[in-house]
C-alpha cells in the first residue's frame, strides 16, 4: 500500500493526497529518506571516485614548513638567513578542510658585496619519491629584491641520498624576464625533463636541495624564497579518507537536506494555511508533504546517474588554496570541465522546485477541503492525534486553487532561502 501510494503520487496527485491524510501514516516519507540518502551516498561515491586532489611535500597538513623555518637552510659564508614575516605568498583555504598550504613568511637570504648566494636545503624530512609514480614537478616563489640586474646563471640541483649524487637543472632561461621586487614562478618537471645528473642518483631518492645564483659583478644580493614544494601527484578523495569512512559520513550528511526540508515546508504551509484561516492538522499535513518530496529523491537518482559523466577532476594547489592572480585561472578551467553537468543540474533543480510547488498545491487544497479535518478543528481535538474522529456534517470550504498556489509556492520559497542560510543547500 506505502509502495502504491508513493507511486500515485507521481500520476495521480490530485487523488492520493486524499486518501494519504485521511490515514496519515510516516513509513511512506521514511522510505522516500531512506532511498535519498541511498542515492546521496552513490553521487558521493561516484564523485569520490572522479575527486582527486594534490598532494604536495611538505604535505598540507604541515604547510611550507621548508620556506616557513630559515633555521632549515644553509648557505654560503657571510650570507645571513632570516624569515620575512612582510614579504610572503599570502595563501588561503579555498576549500573547507584543506589546511593552509602556505605559511606566514619567507626565506629571505642577504650578503653584501659578493656575485653568489648559494642556498642548500640538505635534509628534506624524508625521502621525496619523484619516480613513475612519485612527484612531477617542483614549485618554489623567488623575489630578487636586489639587486637590478638579472642573475648571469641560476642552477637546481636535487641531491639523492648524498651530495656526491645529484640531478642538475639549468634555471637561468627562467629569470630573462623576471622583475625586480616581484615574485617569479618557478615550476621544474622532475622524474624526467633536462636534467643533468653526477654520481648515481635516484629520483625514487630525493633528499636534498641546492640553488645557486651567480651575477656578473659583485652587488648587495637581498633574495626571498618562498612557496617550496614537490607537486604533480594526484590521489582520490576514496584514498585519501577509506571507502568506508567516506560513504559513512556521506550518509550521515544525506540525512539533513531531506528533513530540513521536510520540517520547514511543513511548518512554513502550516503557518501559511492557519494565517490564512483554513483548516489544517500537522500530522497529515506532514506525512503529506513527506510523500511530495519524492521530487528530491527522483532529483537525487538522476544526480547520480549524470555525475557518472563527469572526467576526472583535478584539484591542483591553486584551487585549494587561494593566492592572489592564481586561483581564478585554475578555478575557471574546472568550471569548463563540469559546465555541462551543472547547466543539466539547474535545469533538473528547476523542475523540481516547479513540481513541488505542483504537488503542494494538490496537498493545501486536500488539506483545507477535507471535512474530517475540518470537525476535528472545530471540535478542539489533539492536533497530533487523527484516530478516532467522527467526520462532520459542517460545510467546508476548501482553499481556492490561487490560495492553494500561493500557500505552496510561498513556503518552498522560504524554505529554500532557510536552507541556504542553515545548510548552504
Amino acid at each position: 500500500m506505502v509502495a502504491q501510494d508513493i507511486l500515485r503520487v507521481l500520476y495521480a496527485p490530485h487523488k492520493v493526497f486524499k486518501a494519504i491524510i485521511q490515514k496519515p501514516g510516516y513509513l511512506g516519507p521514511f522510505l522516500l529518506l531512506i532511498i535519498f540518502v541511498v542515492a546521496q551516498v552513490g553521487s558521493s561515491y561516484v564523485i569520490g571516485t572522479k575527486t582527486y586532489l594534490e598532494q604536495t611535500m611538505p604535505t598540507g597538513a604541515l604547510g611550507d614548513v621548508w620556506t616557513d623555518n630559515a633555521t632549515l637552510w644553509q648557505a654560503n659564508p657571510g650570507v645571513t638567513i632570516s624569515n620575512n614575516y612582510v614579504n610572503y605568498i599570502n595563501g588561503t583555504p579555498a576549500i573547507v578542510g584543506v589546511p593552509d598550504f602556505y605559511g606566514n613568511s619567507s626565506v629571505e637570504f642577504r650578503i653584501n658585496d659578493n656575485d653568489t648566494i648559494q642556498m642548500s636545503l640538505d635534509n628534506l624530512g624524508s625521502q621525496v619519491n619523484c619516480g613513475a609514480d612519485g612527484f612531477t614537478k617542483l614549485d618554489f616563489r623567488v623575489d630578487i629584491v636586489t639587486p637590478d640586474a638579472k642573475p648571469q646563471s641560476v642552477s637546481l640541483y636535487l641531491y639523492s641520498l648524498s651530495t656526491s649524487n645529484y640531478f642538475y637543472y639549468d634555471l637561468t632561461s627562467d629569470f630573462s624576464n623576471s622583475v625586480v621586487n616581484v615574485w617569479t614562478n618557478i615550476s621544474v618537471p622532475v622524474g624526467s625533463g633536462d636534467w643533468s645528473s653526477t654520481g648515481n642518483p635516484i629520483w625514487e631518492n630525493i633528499t636534498g636541495i641546492n640553488l645557486d645564483f651567480a651575477w656578473s659583478s659583485n652587488s648587495n644580493i637581498d633574495l626571498l624564497l618562498d612557496g617550496l614544494f614537490f607537486r604533480g601527484l594526484f590521489k582520490s578523495q576514496l584514498d585519501l579518507y577509506g571507502t568506508l569512512p567516506y560513504l559513512a559520513n556521506s550518509a550521515l550528511n544525506g540525512f539533513a537536506p531531506f528533513l530540513f526540508e521536510w520540517l520547514l515546508l511543513t511548518g512554513l504551509m502550516y503557518l501559511l494555511i492557519k494565517g490564512l484561516k483554513g483548516n489544517v492538522i500537522w500530522k497529515p499535513l506532514m506525512v503529506a508533504v513527506g510523500y511530495s518530496l519524492i521530487t528530491i529523491v527522483i532529483q537525487a537518482i538522476i544526480v547520480a546517474v549524470i555525475y557518472t559523466t563527469l572526467p576526472n577532476l583535478n584539484y591542483p594547489l591553486e584551487i585549494l588554496n587561494y593566492v592572489s592572480g592564481e586561483f581564478q585561472g585554475a578555478y575557471d578551467m574546472l568550471l569548463n570541465e563540469i559546465a555541462t553537468v551543472n547547466n543539466v543540474g539547474y535545469i533538473i533543480q528547476a523542475i523540481v522546485y516547479i513540481w513541488t510547488v505542483a504537488l503542494g498545491t494538490f496537498i493545501t487544497r486536500a488539506i483545507t477541503s477535507d471535512k474530517q479535518i475540518a470537525a476535528q478543528v472545530a471540535m478542539g481535538k489533539p492536533i497530533t492525534d487523527t484516530a478516532g474522529t467522527t467526520e462532520s456534517s459542517v460545510e467546508v470550504q476548501g482553499f481556492s486553487w490561487m490560495k492553494c498556489l500561493l500557500v505552496s509556492g510561498a513556503s518552498l520559497f522560504l524554505t529554500i532561502i532557510i536552507l541556504g542560510l542553515l545548510l548552504g543547500i
